[in-house]
């Protein structure tokens, strides 16, 4: 057919076909207000809704440059961190990396909020978004721009995640915090001021130092200098929560209802402080301050912090007073979240600011305000430019598409150039459609022929009935070489249309592609027929693949077809979740089952365009959540299709979560051999993902000792800093290391040298594989302190035994780590000790002769003629001797900090209280040795 389109047939069409209808089909809409309806944009990757079918005015909507927003560093002014990138809270309480611009000069609007009698000022333009809680329970979230906040609205909070619940305090942090407090310099070093009643509480956390008394109170001396100063932000979690439980035991106080507040009058400090608390994942009201009048002085202003209480836990407090009161108060209500009091139009008119935030479009004002980000799709049209954009099609096409739709008849005419056709050239898609509908309607009416008994006993052995054929559209091809292609060209098909459309292949002649087979159709979102999977029935050898599907035609691409998603996209949209099978018949089982989320890739892997088509009808709701489930076998090969989804999940904004059947058994059989509550049940028994692949990673190493932790934590980091999405990482790396029973920083420490390794190796050979772990070797290396150290005290032992030997009454074969050296002092202890060989001239003989490991004995051998780092003395010897001691201690305090982070100490308090116990003991012994190292700490 020539000619154009006739424009009113184009109007008829844009009238009747709504919008938010046609892109309901490719994208899962909300209520955004006014309106108007939201979701993911089809046309990029983003990870909250930002897709708009009414678009608003078009320009950004920002904040005055005076705004405070939360960053990693402390609450900044937003016009400071514009032009750069800044590490800021997100929505779900992670810390992203987000870049920070002007967005030129608009009028603002004044919004005045309370919380606790706090009162707050924000100025934002009147398009600006906000987050207002909802619901009964107050848990949900919707969108409000400034100029719709109403006075009562009461706007969302987001707070950092804890990262103290499996922290113990660092015993030396608390001793710094203290004294930075309620210290003084002194001479070169520092001293703490312990007054009663506090002194009885405090002075364990000063094992080991010298105390004088100073009347009713206790001094402590010779404590470092740096403890008169804020420890660097970038200390371990431990001992910034020692320092802060030491700081608070000094100049906080628990009042008689429980409210718990810390003092100063450097309000700088208690910037530090809530700088420190953020760090830690404990949320404070703010910093407020009232003025007081001393004796014969001018006024002065004292300042306060105020702690959420349940941010904090009992061993926080190191006063039994302030713990007492923290337990016994009955908790008032306080409120966390600001309430509006009114909104209301300025006439400043001035340059704004606000941030680009990918994960959840939004970012955290300072005291904790959830507010919404800039962001701008770019994209813009009508129904029919989505359509053409959405599905690639010409214009001509989508009109005829949405035409049959809504059912318009379109007319062409005439374009004064001679008839031509607008058309591209070939079969346009809806002739393709047109032709999957007939062959679908044909395939599913041989099911029912004589021919096709086997097809229904196929069905029949796995639990589906004709209803379910029905259902899900299920056909069979006949054997007949050339049926469909007949039925084809009796509906007016032509060849050309039929290939074209993957139904017809053309050898000698043309004949059909699928013969002899049991056929699925594959339906786009919007119900369209555009391809067939299709299993052999038969054995016949002249149908040889045992499973065919369609080939990519202009319709079909198989790497962006999800199998079931027309059934599926609704309950998807509903429920925030997708489960991902493997076969057609896992998606018929589930769906039978009760889980209508079910969909399966079409004879190819998971990958990042199914992800694409998949994030757009997940609906996040107001929480930013939903929920991508993989299911996989429990064997070998299923932990291995674990960790290749693992290397996908960026893909999505929603969690993911695996679901491992322990028996092998996909859904499809598991459904047949227990029936459909099994099925529900595999869904629901649902780990996140990253758990189970770290899990079974660190599952492999001995985590009680010290080289098993570090293996397992080398392994676990390799596979966390491949992940692209950034603001993934910091949890990752978190779970990873109270997986392995390390510090969290470590943790990090060690996903950024994994990262910067692979960085490193991009490009070479088997880039991009996970580096092999050096092989352990016999020899030494000496570039490890630690080794050094053990060769050194051996070497003495070997050759001036006189001179060590009394003094190694304290060394066994535990300070040895390597386990060559372990085995030479294994060899002294058995020949009498350092001691046996004083004045021995055939000492180093009569230890190599006893050593029946030749790698030992040539290590003696060595060791015997090896020269000192210097002629020894008694200072010398007993360095080295300390060090080696030290070096024990570290490794026993990392041994128990491992331990207690692998141990709740709600389940097993007697054994957490017995180890942190042990903990502190060793952390004086270690001070002890260090002190006898370097004299008195200065």
């Amino acid at each position: 057919m020539a000619g154009r389109i006739r424009e009113e047939d184009i109007a008829e069409v844009r009238e009747k076909a709504r919008i938010d209808d046609v892109v309901s089909q490719y994208v899962t809409l909300r209520n955004a207000g006014g309106g108007s309806q939201k979701g993911l944009c089809p046309f990029h990757d983003e990870k909250s809704p930002s897709f708009n079918v009414n678009p608003g005015r078009g320009f950004f909507h920002c904040l005055a440059g005076e705004t405070r927003v939360l960053t990693w560093d402390g609450p900044r002014e937003i016009r400071e961190l514009a032009g750069g990138t800044h590490r800021v809270l997100g929505a779900r309480g992670d810390w992203l990396e987000a870049p920070f611009k002007s967005y030129g000069v608009q009028q603002l609007h004044r919004i005045v909020v309370t919380r606790n009698r706090q009162r707050k000022e924000l100025f934002a333009t009147d398009g600006h978004r906000w987050f207002v809680r909802s619901g009964r329970d107050r848990k949900k979230r919707r969108e409000v721009l400034t100029a719709d906040l109403k006075s009562g609205d009461r706007l969302a909070s987001t707070f950092p995640r804890s990262r103290i619940q499996r922290t113990t305090p660092s015993p030396f942090g608390i001793a710094h915090g203290f004294t930075y407090g309620d210290g003084t310099r002194s001479g070169t070093g520092s001293m703490a001021l312990l007054c009663p009643p506090k002194d009885l509480a405090m002075l364990k956390w000063f094992p080991n130092s010298h105390t004088s008394a100073s009347g009713d109170n206790l001094l402590v001396h010779h404590l470092p200098r740096f403890f008169k100063d804020l420890p660097p932000l970038d200390e371990s979690v431990s001992y910034l929560y020692g320092w802060l439980a030491g700081y608070f035991a000094a100049d906080g106080c628990v009042a008689e209802d429980g409210t718990v507040i810390l003092n100063s009058a450097r309000r700088e400090d208690l910037e530090f402080v809530r700088t420190v608390c953020t760090r830690l994942g404990i949320a404070t009201y703010g910093i407020t301050s009232q003025s007081r009048v001393g004796l014969g002085t001018e006024a002065t202003d004292l300042f306060r912090v105020h702690f959420v209480n349940d941010d904090l836990t009992e061993d926080f407090f190191l006063l039994d007073s302030h713990r007492q009161r923290f337990v016994d108060a009955e908790r008032k209500f306080a409120r966390l979240g600001w309430v509006v009091q009114s909104v209301e139009p300025t006439d400043r008119v001035e340059e704004v600011f606000c941030a680009e935030v990918e994960d959840g479009h939004a970012f955290v004002l300072e005291d904790n305000i959830l507010t919404g980000n800039c962001f701008g799709c770019g994209e813009g049209g009508d129904v029919i430019t989505f359509l053409m954009k959405i599905d690639g099609l010409s214009f001509g096409e989508a009109v005829e598409r949405l035409a049959e739709k809504v059912g318009v008849v379109v007319r062409r005419e005439d374009d004064g150039f001679g008839g031509r056709d607008d058309r591209p050239k070939g079969p346009q898609r809806g002739r393709l459609i047109e032709a999957h509908k007939v062959a679908q309607l044909y395939y599913a009416e041989q099911l029912g022929t004589p021919d096709a008994l086997a097809a229904r006993q196929f069905l029949a052995e796995r639990g589906f009935d004709q209803a379910a054929a029905e259902t899900f559209g299920i056909g069979f091809a006949p054997r007949e070489g050339e049926a469909l292609f007949k039925h084809l060209r009796g509906r007016g098909f032509t060849q050309e249309e039929t290939v074209e459309a993957g139904l017809v292949a053309v050898g000698r002649s043309a004949y059909d592609r699928f013969r002899g087979r049991l056929l699925w159709p594959i339906r786009d979102a919007s119900g369209d027929t555009i391809g067939f999977g299709a299993r052999r029935i038969f054995d016949d050898d002249r149908i040889e693949a045992k499973y065919l599907n369609t080939p990519e035609t202009k319709i079909y691409k198989k790497s962006q077809v999800l199998y079931g998603l027309d059934l599926a996209r609704r309950e998807i949209g509903r429920s925030s979740q997708a489960v991902i099978v493997e076969g057609y018949t896992d998606v018929m089982a589930c769906h039978l089952a009760g889980v209508g989320t079910a969909v399966a890739t079409c004879g190819t892997a998971f990958g990042d365009d199914h992800a694409r088509v998949l994030r757009r009808f997940l609906n996040d709701h107001e929480e930013f959540r939903g929920e991508v489930i993989f299911t996989f076998d429990g064997d070998a090969a299923g932990q291995k299709a674990a960790v290749r989804a693992f290397g996908g999940d960026q893909n999505f904004v929603s969690q993911t979560y695996v679901s491992v059947e322990p028996d092998g058994l996909d859904p499809c059989d598991l459904r047949i051999k227990k029936g459909d509550a099994a099925v529900r049940e595999l869904v629901a028994r649902r780990v996140p993902l990253y758990r189970f692949v770290l899990s079974n990673i660190v599952a492999k190493y001995d985590l009680d000792r010290a080289d098993g932790r570090i293996d397992a934590l080398r392994e676990g980091a390799r596979l966390v800093s491949s992940i692209r999405d950034r603001s993934k990482v910091d949890a990752f790396a978190r779970e990873l290391a109270g997986m392995v029973g390390v510090d969290p920083d470590e943790a990090r420490a060690e996903v950024r040298r994994s990262a910067s390794r692979q960085a490193r190796d991009a490009g070479g050979p088997g880039a991009g594989q996970p580096a092999a772990a050096p092989p352990r070797s016999n020899v030494p290396d000496l570039r490890d302190p630690r080794f050094s150290i053990e060769r050194e005290t051996l070497k003495l032992v070997i050759q001036h035994p006189m001179t060590i030997g009394r003094l190694t009454s304290d060394v066994g074969p535990d300070d040895f780590t390597h386990p060559t050296y372990r085995a030479v002092w294994e060899i002294v202890a058995a020949a009498g000790g350092p001691t046996a060989g004083a004045g021995d001239a055939g000492w180093a003989t009569r230890l190599r002769d006893a050593a029946a490991d030749p790698a030992v004995s040539s290590a003696i051998s060595a060791l015997g003629v090896e020269p000192l780092m210097k002629e020894p003395d008694a200072a010398y010897v007993a360095q080295y001797l300390l060090r080696l001691q030290e070096l024990t201690v570290a490794r026993r305090i990392g041994d128990i900090k491992s331990k207690l982070q692998r141990t709740n100490p709600v389940e097993n308090p007697e054994v957490f209280n017995r180890m942190f116990g042990e903990l502190a003991a060793l952390e004086a012994h270690r001070r002890a040795l260090r002190d006898r190292l370097t004299g008195p700490a200065e």
